[in-house]
């Protein structure tokens, strides 16, 4: 979707040679600012009962009279906040996209001028209207038409509006990636594969290094409970690391840690069947860790940043581990096995004793790492957790500013009292009761070395019944939260 700013006075946009011209209005009509000839079809629909003036609601209108474009689409917005501005968009891009429209003008109706992070939602929410995973589905219905979108703005507010549409290039782009490669099926999206598009990354955006680790390098690292997790698998484990250096060499990165079960079948632990085809999402984390390298890539922020993703199946091999088996982590602490569908954290724990090398500034992993947190958050929020005041709170301010959200999560001490093996350092679960805070608490032994904030998007990375398929979060958030430390 390639997306402009257009500038072109308000009383003028009437007659703009477009294929479809988009109005975003508030539902107070004393707000409106419409050329005569749309506020005569506009007030003529809402007198028919054609549209109500309420958030959400649409009108379509073919061959308007008075207007240049063959095509009106309208749709209201409860007011110019970032919520009501993506609902209302989204709304309108819906009818959109199913037209014959290739190109289409963009214009808010309200008070004031577009602002950078109206620009950046326009270009978040288009993308996403004309997004169609195709892969490994050659009938899938084609793309729509609708290629251009004109955001049509005054020439003072032209430069915030480039900046904001610049930003959602970028981070438009690193959603679709993480988008794309969470919905390649397990066959296809192997541990080789995944390192595969890692690589393709590092050779398509400048100023990115990439390494790719095999058995041999992560068994000579002592990688234990990742090797563990890896050994049922006929596919063989990787450990990708990316490097993005965007400030001096002397400066604290950033560690972004990925989880990478690219198929988990709960391993000896095995899972129900029904929605076991979903676990192919289960590399979530390792997504949104590569759709974040390709957003900063692009936007090139003033910080250095460092991705590791452990990746590899869970799979019940007969050289699977099983439950009672004990485990010695990179770390050098024991872990006894009571669940082998745990195995996130087992992975995930070995990538954040390695992150210790590289002395971080913070270290943020994601991963989609328990259904417990969906009980507690449903599908709106990912679970934050992070013992670190300041730095919880920038991922919260991150997650509001791009609208892809988090809430926080406890982390007591009297939470530890669930994670005690008579048999190891540590077992790889707790009870049941709390179960996501004891999966965070269990990673929160790794991290003594450095600033810490766990993100589990088990209910947000993707989405189930009818529009099953991976949503690109929470790369929003994290891009926005790294330009945030670049100042």
């Amino acid at each position: 979707m390639d997306v402009q700013t257009l500038t072109a006075a308000t009383q003028d946009y009437s007659k703009l040679v477009t294929d479809a011209l988009v109005v975003i209005v508030p539902p107070e009509t004393d707000a409106w600012r419409l050329p005569a000839a749309v506020r005569k079809l506009v007030d003529d629909a809402v007198a028919q009962g054609d549209l109500a003036l309420k958030a959400g609601r649409t009108l379509y209108i073919h061959r308007p009279s008075g207007l240049k474009a063959p095509r009106l689409v309208v749709a209201v917005a409860a007011d110019a906040g970032g919520k009501a501005w993506r609902k209302a968009l989204g709304a309108a891009f819906g009818l959109l996209k199913g037209s014959g429209a290739e190109r289409a003008a963009l214009v808010w109706a309200g008070a004031g001028e577009p602002d950078a992070a109206m620009a950046e939602a326009a270009v978040c929410v288009a993308q996403d209207a004309v997004y169609v995973y195709r892969h490994t589905k050659p009938s899938a219905a084609e793309a729509p038409k609708w290629a251009r979108l004109d955001l049509v703005c005054g020439e003072a507010a032209q430069a915030d509006a480039d900046a904001g549409l610049a930003r959602g290039r970028a981070i438009a782009a690193g959603s679709t990636l993480a988008r794309e490669v969470a919905n390649r099926p397990g066959n296809h999206c192997t541990p080789s594969m995944l390192a595969d598009h890692a690589r393709a990354l590092g050779k398509e955006q400048h100023g990115l290094k990439v390494e790719v680790l095999d058995r041999k390098d992560i068994e000579k690292l002592g990688m234990g409970a990742f090797l563990a997790v890896a050994q049922g698998s006929e596919e063989p484990p990787k450990f990708i690391v990316l490097r993005y250096q965007g400030a001096g060499k002397k400066d604290a990165p950033t560690v972004l840690v990925g989880k990478g079960i690219t198929f988990d079948t709960g391993g000896i632990s095995i899972k129900p069947s029904a929605e076991m085809d979903e676990m192919k999402f289960d590399m979530g984390g390792a997504a949104s860790v590569l759709g974040t390298f390709r957003a900063i890539a692009e936007l090139k922020p003033k910080i250095n940043v460092v991705g590791l993703i452990p990746t590899c199946e869970n799979m019940p091999d007969g050289r699977a581990i099983k439950p009672g088996d004990v485990v010695t982590s990179m770390s050098g602490k024991t872990i006894e096995i009571l669940n082998t569908d745990a195995e996130g954290r087992l992975i995930l724990c070995d990538a954040l004793t390695y992150a210790e090398r590289f002395k971080p500034a913070a270290v943020i992993d994601i991963a989609t790492l328990t259904g417990a947190i969906i009980i507690g958050l449903g599908f709106q929020h990912a679970g934050l957790f992070s013992p670190d005041d300041a730095l919880a709170d920038a991922l919260l301010q991150a997650g509001r500013t791009s609208h892809d959200t988090a809430w926080r999560m406890p982390l007591d001490e009297e939470y530890d009292e669930g994670l005690k093996s008579h048999f190891a350092d540590i077992p790889n679960i707790g009870a049941r009761a709390g179960g996501a805070i004891t999966a965070a608490k269990f990673l929160q032994r790794f991290t003594g070395q450095y600033r810490w904030a766990h993100l589990d998007v088990a209910g947000v990375a993707f989405r189930s019944g009818a529009a099953k398929g991976g949503t690109g979060r929470p790369v929003p958030l994290l891009t926005h939260y790294l330009l945030g430390q670049a100042g």
